[in-house]
């Protein structure tokens, strides 16, 4: 196997890959990127046993010579490529259980590991794919799973469920504190799916999406979905059981509603948290809002071994009904705000013991609630 290649195509590549690479396994040949040398392209494959990522880099800007295939250790190699400089890099097998790796003056020699026994990837069947615009499915996951458990007390909170029905994506993720919901209109046609997607791989698929614009097929299975795009497959498996039905915990009447600037809350909400005490159970910063009669809000915080802050903020326009108290997490209004794209946000308040929701002018489709914290 010879061949030689562009270092920054090829770097670029690795660090998608790298994504794929486990930080413990008991199969040791998973540190190992499999390369495949065709006549025509290369591919790369990783795997652990949550996900599996395959890309392909054609002819463009590779040179080969010889074909074959080889599993050189992932880390070693991307921190090799990290580090030179030239324009090009050789790779030339030798004695089967060596890669010699030349960039200008610098010489490496890598000791591979057996590629036979790399298991094979079994990526899915390609047919009835539903397709997204790439930056519609990273807006998705910016815009929930943040919302996500980070406790495997309950798994399947860990990863956010994607249900598709009469051509709509709803997109659910929660942690029994809080919910995200998005609602996306989609342009093909496919059958209906209740999947619930690890917050961890949606997160690898976040950045492998950065700078894309191409389009993003999803094909699914009971146990797996693939992500398709333009020269890489990112292959993730599902979580097992029934994800809650979340609809029944969103209020459907507000009595009070208050309009608010987002970046004017968001500011505000940073500051007076900075002095709020913290919950034991979930060591998220505890605040309190207080509508009060002239309509003008309070964000306060009480902390009696540090101190007291408070905040009046003037609504954006018109409030909607009487006064009210709630306390709820700082960290999650926080994070709400965040992953809106609008100026202007609503909060919709049920009372001051039931969940509220927040919602964006330029956000349609997007829904958050907060479950708030009884304060005496």
């Amino acid at each position: 196997m010879i061949f030689s290649i562009d270092r920054d195509v090829l770097l670029s590549q690795l660090l998608t890959v790298q994504k794929g690479l486990p930080s413990k396994t008991p199969l040791p040949i998973l540190y190992a990127i499999k390369f495949e040398v065709n006549e025509d392209h290369l591919i790369l494959t990783s795997s652990n046993t949550d996900v599996a990522i395959q890309v392909l880099i054609d002819v463009s800007s590779i040179s080969i010579q010889k074909t074959g295939k080889v599993a050189i250790p992932g880390r070693y190699l991307i921190e090799i490529m990290r580090k030179i400089t030239s324009k090009r890099v050789e790779f030339a097998l030798i004695e089967d259980h060596l890669i010699v790796i030349k960039a200008d003056r610098s010489e490496f020699k890598l000791r591979l590991m057996d590629v036979e026994d790399y298991p094979e990837v079994d990526f899915l069947d390609l047919d009835d794919p539903i397709v997204l615009d790439s930056q519609v499915f990273k807006n998705i996951i910016k815009e929930t799973n943040f919302a996500t458990a980070q406790s495997e007390k309950r798994p399947i909170l860990t990863g956010v469920n994607f249900k598709y029905k009469d051509n709509y994506l709803y997109c659910v993720a929660t942690d029994s504190y809080r919910l995200s919901q998005k609602n996306v209109k989609l342009r093909t046609h496919s059958k209906e799916f209740d999947i619930v997607i690890p917050n961890k791989s949606l997160d690898e698929l976040s950045k492998i999406l950065d700078g894309s614009t191409d389009d993003v097929e999803l094909y699914i299975n009971p146990n797996k979905v693939l992500f398709k795009m333009k020269n890489t497959l990112f292959q993730t498996r599902l979580l097992e059981g029934n994800y809650p039905d979340t609809m029944r915990i969103i209020p459907t009447e507000f009595p009070v509603a208050i309009p608010f600037n987002k970046e004017e809350l968001l500011q505000a909400v940073e500051r007076v948290s900075l002095l709020s005490p913290r919950d034991r159970e979930t060591n998220y910063n505890i605040i309190k809002l207080n509508l009060r009669e002239d309509h003008i809000v309070e964000m306060s915080s009480t902390n009696s071994e540090v101190g007291d802050a408070l905040e009046e903020i003037i609504p954006s326009s018109d409030v909607i009904g009487p006064v009210i108290k709630i306390a709820f997490s700082s960290r999650y209004l926080v994070d709400a705000l965040k992953s809106f794209s609008s100026n202007e946000i609503l909060i919709q308040f049920a009372g001051e013991v039931k969940p509220f929701v927040i919602k964006g002018n330029l956000d349609q489709e997007l829904l958050h609630l907060i479950l708030p914290v009884r304060i005496d």
